[in-house]
């Protein structure tokens, strides 16, 4: 039998399709983020450069005003002026919003005004969303946004305004302070502290730098310490322990971060303590109960937020070793704290004892983790080592001289970059000493460092790939 084609069965036919509403490269949604987060350093540099904006009614140097407005917006904490004293009420003030937008998440409120202006995207953009807000946030699409976003929102502003209450029953009347006064320090501190900033205007010594006065004060560095811990565990984490309040009941994601969270506070704090012990120029001079919550205190800010009631400039180097782990470390994901976030380290440990235990996968608490988080796991902490190692490397070369006029170390050279390329804050000194060009390299080190390594892989490479194949398995030695 012989069957021959039907001629409309060959006819060429002609598909039409509607043209692609691919939006320019420039203006996807992590890009307009990314603009929007300059947008803010730039206006808030350019605000405290004017008079108005410090005690002099001198215009302030732009290496100085936008220093402190990245510092600032990626709630770092780095200063090269006292901030307590150089400041006016009014630049106070640009700090004190600069640090609440950037504490809050500039790129959730970018993203919620790009939802008011009513901005159409197109399936391929939702996509690439999609992936930027689950690494970032920890949410799945605009709605689970939506929600996870007032939810922290009213979370947030009702831990400042409990934040403040402490804080001001403690402070109220110091030096001489009237009621206005104290309520604004308190209210500073209070943002400052639940976004990991490490800002403070409270009178304390002569430079402003720090909370050494409190040192004695349990009550204080206790509040303190809470709205910290709070800020750097993440809002997702947050909410998770709120809704199930049991362990067992938690989410792996909250599991990781709150063990590991813990562990490495102990850690911190017995490093801190037995480390400082005898030394009269950190610990040495206080009681027993003073030591403690110092240490502590130090645990917890130290690797997040930068609050000290000690000089790093002055402790044993282990503890700057130590401490500058705990810096890379630092916080939850979708927290106010930077560094390569507590989940990537805490993978990072599950496999590795998984692979010692001869398992194929990574496992943590009877889950699998999937071997996709654990490759981006590896490519955070990876990117995170070096652009740590080339930071350092760049600064030795551009302050050789100031280092050698200084006496700078290079342990604390290298305390201080990482302390800002995890947005920490905690300083040796070395930082006012710097050239134009140091400051500038510190500049990027804390923009980066805010945006991290995810987000700023996401925005180069803003879609991943899906391969439809896979190479033929090949071992190689190890070890």
């Amino acid at each position: 039998m012989i069957r021959q084609t039907r001629p409309r069965d060959v006819r060429r036919s002609v598909a039409q399709f509607a043209p692609d509403r691919r939006p320019p490269r420039a203006l996807s949604t992590p890009y307009i983020l990314l603009l929007g987060f300059v947008l803010l350093i730039v206006v808030g540099g350019l605000l405290l450069a004017l008079p108005i904006a410090n005690h002099q009614n001198e215009f302030t140097s732009l290496d100085i005003s936008f220093f402190t407005a990245i510092s600032a917006v990626t709630v770092t904490g780095h200063t090269v002026v006292p901030t307590s004293t150089y400041w006016s009420g009014f630049g106070q003030g640009v700090i004190f919003l600069l640090m609440l937008v950037g504490g809050l998440g500039f790129m959730v409120v970018s993203t919620f005004l790009l939802l008011v202006i009513g901005q159409r995207s197109t399936l391929q953009e939702r996509l690439m969303s999609s992936g930027f807000m689950r690494d970032t946030v920890g949410v799945e699409g605009m709605q689970g946004l939506r929600r996870i976003g007032r939810n922290v929102v009213l979370l947030v502003f009702a831990l400042y305004v409990l934040g403040t209450m402490g804080i001001f029953w403690q402070v109220q009347g110091l030096d001489g302070m009237g009621f206005g006064e104290s309520l604004w320090n308190s209210t500073f501190l209070s943002v400052s502290a639940f976004n990991n900033a490490g800002f403070n205007i409270l009178p304390e010594l002569p430079t402003g730098s720090s909370l050494a006065r409190f040192a004695t004060n349990p009550i204080l560095l206790l509040m303190i310490t809470v709205l910290i811990v709070l800020g750097g565990l993440g809002w997702t984490v947050l909410l998770d322990i709120y809704r199930n309040r049991r362990f067992p009941r938690l989410g792996l994601d909250a599991k990781l971060v709150v063990v590991t969270s813990l562990a490495l506070w102990g850690f911190g704090a017995g490093v801190l303590l037995i480390a400082e012990f005898s030394n009269p120029e950190t610990l040495g001079s206080l009681n027993w109960a003073d030591r403690v919550s110092a240490a502590v205190f130090g645990s917890a800010s130290g690797r997040t937020a930068g609050f000290t009631t000690i000089d790093f400039g002055d402790v044993r180097d282990i503890t700057k070793l130590t401490y500058t782990g705990l810096m890379f470390i630092g916080g939850g994901a979708g927290s106010v704290a930077g560094g390569i976030k507590v989940v990537t380290f805490a993978v990072i440990v599950a496999a590795v004892v998984s692979s010692l235990r001869g398992r194929s996968h990574a496992e943590a608490f009877g889950r699998e983790i999937h071997q996709s988080q654990l490759h981006r796991a590896l490519a955070v902490a990876v990117l995170g080592i070096g652009i740590s190692m080339v930071l350092v490397a760049i600064l030795t070369l551009t302050e050789k001289d100031v280092l050698i006029d200084k006496g700078i170390s290079f342990v604390d050279l290298l305390f201080d970059t990482v302390s800002a390329l995890g947005t920490t804050g905690a300083s040796t000194g070395i930082v006012p000493d710097l050239t134009v060009g140091g400051k500038a390299i510190f500049m990027v080190a804390m923009f980066v460092g805010r945006l991290g390594p995810v987000t700023l892989a996401l925005t180069l490479v803003p879609r991943e790939e899906a391969t439809v194949y896979r190479f033929v398995r090949e071992r190689v030695k190890i070890g």
